[in-house]
């Protein structure tokens, strides 16, 4: 699903609840077209205290989203470096091996020709 088609039915689907919500809450009289003030009064304000809440929820979930988001950061960082300083071991230690063959190779006495004979 397309992520615009996707946010919009999940700002319909508030809308609906919200709608709902208040309504049940406020309107006690569906004998008139128009709403008393005070069914008024009170549907401005469960809407109003909704989307405060709504936008205190936003805010905190932006902040500890952000937390996660920067320890996640950081754990990556330090595996790479794990992973870096692995690798730099050990080709530290295949060019030990390296040079331990090489000066073995120049130690070990060439054997003559002459003593082969004998």
């Amino acid at each position: 699903m397309d992520s615009n088609l996707r946010n919009l039915k999940d700002f319909l689907t508030l809308y609906n609840k919200v709608t709902e919500l208040c309504f049940n809450r406020c309107i006690d009289n569906l004998s008139q077209r128009e709403l008393f003030e005070q069914e008024t009064t009170c549907v401005d304000r469960c809407v109003t205290k909704f989307a405060r809440f709504n936008q205190n929820m936003m805010k905190s979930y932006v902040d500890v989203q952000t937390k996660i988001n920067a320890k996640r950061m950081e754990e990556v960082e330090q595996q790479n470096a794990k992973q870096l300083e692995q690798q730099q071991q050990e080709e530290r230690i295949k060019e030990q091996l390296k040079e331990k063959e090489v000066s073995v190779a120049v130690l070990t006495p060439a054997t003559s020709p002459a003593k082969l004979a004998m």
